[in-house]
């Protein structure tokens, strides 16, 4: 782990942590799906036309066309098309603080589906992860939270879970970018099915849109996968997984100081357990 890895894991978590922030924006002027779907469309054919300047090929081994695959369904149709359905009407930062929970899932379905073995640390780490989650919803239920919307941000962190683990070891063999590309236009191909048949495309179109949508493709979208697959590849998945106990401080962060979102005292307390839960995991991995 040296200052350059540092230095991308924490633009990543920066990047990533901001998207559900610009998510929040589009989604007050857009249909989620469809916005998400030429979201994709647009990132997916800059990013596979940047690779092939860069002399990178689509002729990819069967593990990174499995990436590919799942990567594009898991992840860019069901985790962001979930999310992006959910902030019409929960918070940006709840959605973040939900999705930083990722490597304690991960952590979970490994001792409960793969047999392994966590060592008192990790568990110590998991009890306090979920601790800090059940505090946060108890708190934002009694405030009036939208039940089904924290369900699809459930249901979409447990998509994200299967395809972090479904697509180890995808990054290896060059072609990243290629391969960042490819998976965003499979998300595309796929989103394109329900917002065609659930939604209509009525749209206000404004500078906050432009701003938001131009963003989110190119930096949370584009930027910040090309960085995480350089970061695994650089420093290996557990530690770059290190990264995310920053993100619900971050996700936080940026909703509160950029769409004024109230963040209340027991937001914060459960925040701060689900970070040292996170780390508390993955440093019994390393």
């Amino acid at each position: 782990m040296d200052i350059r890895a540092i230095a991308m894991g924490i633009a990543f978590c920066l990047m990533w942590s901001s998207a559900f922030t610009s998510a929040r924006v589009i989604v007050e002027y857009a249909p989620p799906l469809t916005a998400l779907a030429v979201r994709f469309l647009i990132s997916g054919l800059v990013g596979v036309a940047i690779a092939a300047a860069l002399g990178q090929s689509a002729r990819l081994t069967r593990l990174q066309w499995s990436g590919v695959v799942i990567f594009g369904l898991c992840q860019n149709a069901l985790y962001l098309g979930f999310n992006f359905v959910a902030m019409q009407t929960v918070d940006a930062s709840f959605a973040a603080i939900v999705a930083s929970t990722l490597p304690l899932l991960v952590a979970f379905a490994g001792w409960a589906f793969l047999g392994n073995r966590p060592r008192p640390l990790a568990m110590a780490g998991l009890a306090a992860g979920f601790a800090g989650v059940a505090i946060i919803m108890g708190a934002r239920l009694s405030g009036g939270i939208d039940v089904m919307g924290a369900a699809f941000c459930g249901v979409g962190v447990i998509a994200l879970t299967i395809a972090t683990m479904a697509v180890r070891g995808a990054s290896s063999g060059g072609n990243v970018l290629m391969i960042v590309g490819l998976q965003m236009l499979v998300g595309s191909a796929v989103l394109w099915i329900p917002a065609l048949a659930l939604e209509t495309p009525q749209i206000t179109w404004n500078w906050q849109l432009g701003v938001a949508f131009a963003y989110t493709v190119l930096v949370p979208g584009l930027l910040a996968t090309w960085i995480w697959f350089l970061l695994v590849g650089r420093v290996g998945m557990v530690k770059a997984a290190t990264f995310h106990f920053i993100n619900p401080f971050f996700g936080v962060a940026i909703a509160a100081a950029l769409l004024g979102e109230v963040v209340t005292a027991l937001d914060l307390l459960g925040v701060a357990i689900i970070a040292a839960g996170i780390l508390a995991v993955q440093l019994s991995k390393a």
